[in-house]
């Protein structure tokens, strides 16, 4: 399993990043983790991003990101309101930044280092609002 990756302290890391990143917006972050990608990568990002529920926010401003280990993959994908309000080059270079992370071995660092990228956009293009509450859990998400 996919969870055996990492350590109680790593996810309690990559969890806090995301608290982090969601505490100035009304933007939604989850993050899936699983050993190999079954499928071309984008279609399985589209996949979990449907199964994890995150279309369903109010404002349509749900991120995730994926990774496969195993495989040395990984994707960004945002939902329709982000998207509509970022360019194709927004996602580009959170990924090249974690991509920096990765290549020296450091998974954890790359992950809270996109994730608090994304929330200062989402803190831009979706601020937080008094009534704001947490419509997707901020737990990780793990495969096989």
């Amino acid at each position: 399993m996919a969870a055996s990756l990492f350590t109680r302290e790593e996810k309690t890391r990559i969890e806090q990043a995301v608290r982090r990143a969601e505490g100035n917006t009304s933007g939604e972050i989850r993050v899936h983790i699983e050993r190999r990608c079954p499928e071309e990568l984008m279609d399985r990002a589209a996949y979990l991003f449907e199964r994890l529920k995150m279309h369903k926010t109010a404002a349509r401003n749900g991120v995730l990101f994926y990774l496969a280990i195993d495989d040395h993959l990984f994707a960004i994908l945002g939902d329709v309101g982000i998207n509509a309000r970022v360019g194709d080059d927004f996602w580009q270079q959170i990924k090249a930044e974690m991509l920096r992370f990765f290549k020296e071995g450091d998974a954890v660092g790359g992950l809270e280092r996109g994730i608090l990228m994304a929330g200062e956009q989402l803190k831009v293009l979706f601020p937080r609002q008094e009534d704001d509450v947490n419509e997707l859990s901020d737990e990780l998400s793990f495969g096989r």
